[in-house]
């Protein structure tokens, strides 16, 4: 019996790994940014796969504000939070939801559309080409190994756009912007400003260069937008915007 556990999981593992080494979109983050990207764009037919370097999804939502477990929410995304079936109640201007919920409802519409999530490995780098210069696809890694600090070479994913949906660090940008000329530094966020930040991290989602795209916090780090905190309106606007203009670049 042992023996057949271990054989069916590495087979039906073994499938996905073998059907996503090369794929239409790669979303760096499994936090609310990438999860409503994923959603998205698996829905409109892309072979969609989010890699998670964390062994759970929701990125930052899980503390919520300060651990209370509850986030806020701008009134003008009440219709995509029907969408997804998440429940909230009006405070004034805002809205407030459970993280938990937040979170699970979130995963659960992204991978009902079809995209693939994988946890515990990392994306740390980008393959990129020249004449033009373009990124088609990931270097990852396992985040144990990345924890041990043992030298083991990564393994390649082929794809059509790659998305940082990394957060704070725009981890993904900040190691492309280090190895290949984009001719961009990763400044960081700035101190908080709730409602610029939400304007403005929306405002300036989208494609870096050719193949790689930035969503959510990361547009923060990556152009030195003002954080904003326990609000995540701007999270979703953001990661629903990628998806469209992937969507737009791919047709």
């Amino acid at each position: 019996m042992e023996a057949k556990i271990t054989k069916a999981i590495i087979d039906e593992a073994l499938k996905d790994w073998i059907e996503f080494a090369s794929c239409d979109v790669v979303i760096a983050g499994a936090g609310p940014a990438g999860l409503t990207a994923g959603k998205y764009l698996a829905e409109k037919g892309y072979k969609t796969l989010i890699f998670e370097r964390r062994l759970s999804f929701g990125g930052g939502i899980g503390g919520g504000g300060m651990l209370f477990h509850k986030i806020a929410l701008e009134k003008d995304v009440k219709d995509m939070l029907e969408n997804f079936g998440i429940r909230t109640i009006e405070k004034g201007e805002i809205l407030v939801c459970d993280t938990s919920e937040f979170m699970a409802k979130l995963a659960s519409k992204c991978v009902d559309a079809g995209a693939k999530i994988v946890f515990g490995v990392t994306v740390d780098d980008v393959i990129f080409r020249k004449d033009p210069l373009r990124i088609v696809g990931v270097c990852i890694q396992w985040s144990s190994v990345e924890m041990s600090g043992l030298h083991v070479d990564p393994m390649f994913i082929e794809s059509r756009a790659v998305i940082d949906a990394t957060g704070h660090d725009a981890e993904v940008v900040a190691i492309a912007s280090r190895k290949v000329p984009l001719g961009i530094s990763i400044l960081g966020e700035r101190s908080a400003f709730a409602e610029e930040g939400e304007r403005l991290v929306v405002e300036k989602t989208g494609k870096i260069v050719d193949g790689l795209y930035v969503a959510g916090m990361a547009v923060a780090a990556v152009y030195n937008l003002p954080r904003m905190g326990p609000i995540f309106g701007g999270m979703l606007k953001s990661g629903k915007r990628v998806a469209e203009i992937v969507s737009k670049d791919l047709r």
